[in-house]
């Protein structure tokens, strides 16, 4: 689905990426971890568009999209979450969810004075599938609650629930387990595995909980200094020396 080739992008003096090589197959969930500074949030936001490539290419079902913008990326179905949730925290979660589609004709505001019909019926089916997300999710409890109310864990399945309200084909998860309880990760993990197996996407996670990454992702790609140190299955990946030395800093010994 896509295939990163030699990618790089400098700030500066300093090359946060450089060199980056990797494929992410249809329908996997492929693991993208490495330590702080290795430059896997830097790559995420060239795939996402939120940062132009200073050199390499990015091909995404065969066209390349590097330096595309963010919003070029959305309408291909290329979607991401943050590692801090980014709700709109004074509406609710039903809302949160029905302003993420596009092509809603009552954002034009003629079409609210002329077309009264077509943006109530458009909001009909927009409503609905919002609440299929909630109870997909399991949080239609929190329908009408403000999102800023919400916890971190409900936060990040919200996020999960406004990527169901596109149409997504690549979904990019920066760190789904950061600042979540042990339970409600259990049941992200789950909600990210069934929306691979009964909606068919594809998944690229950021991750440090390093248990999540190996009950979750096949195969894994280790990130150290900004390029591609090593990648496979996550068994084989906790006794490579290499990746030890990169997390834990250790020598030849």
């Amino acid at each position: 689905m896509l295939e990163v080739k030699d990618l790089n992008i400098n700030f500066g003096g300093v090359q946060a990426v450089r060199d980056c090589n990797f494929t992410i197959e249809k329908g996997t969930i492929t693991g993208l971890i490495g330590p702080n500074g290795a430059g896997k949030t830097t790559t995420f936001n060239m795939i996402a568009g939120a940062l132009r490539p200073s050199s390499g290419r990015i091909i995404y079902q065969g066209e390349d999209i590097a330096g595309l913008p963010t919003h070029e990326m959305f309408h291909r179905g290329i979607v991401r979450t943050f590692q801090i949730p980014h709700e709109f925290g004074l509406m609710t979660v039903l809302e949160n969810l029905m302003v993420v589609p596009p092509e809603q004709p009552g954002e034009n505001l003629l079409h609210t004075w002329f077309s009264i019909g077509k943006v109530r019926r458009r909001e009909k089916e927009v409503m609905q599938r919002a609440e299929e997300a909630l109870e997909f999710l399991s949080i239609s409890h929190l329908r009408d609650e403000q999102a800023k109310n919400l916890s971190g864990g409900q936060k990040k399945l919200l996020e999960l629930g406004r990527t169901m309200m596109t149409d997504a084909r690549l979904v990019l998860l920066d760190e789904p387990g950061a600042g979540v309880n042990p339970t409600l990760l259990l049941k992200i993990r789950e909600m990210i595995a069934r929306l691979r197996e009964q909606r068919g996407y594809t998944f690229c996670v950021i991750e440090h909980d390093m248990d999540l990454i190996a009950s979750l992702c096949s195969p894994v790609i280790v990130l150290a200094e900004g390029t591609v140190l090593t990648q496979g299955e996550m068994v084989d990946i906790r006794r490579n020396a290499e990746v030890l030395d990169a997390y834990l800093g250790g020598g030849e010994d």
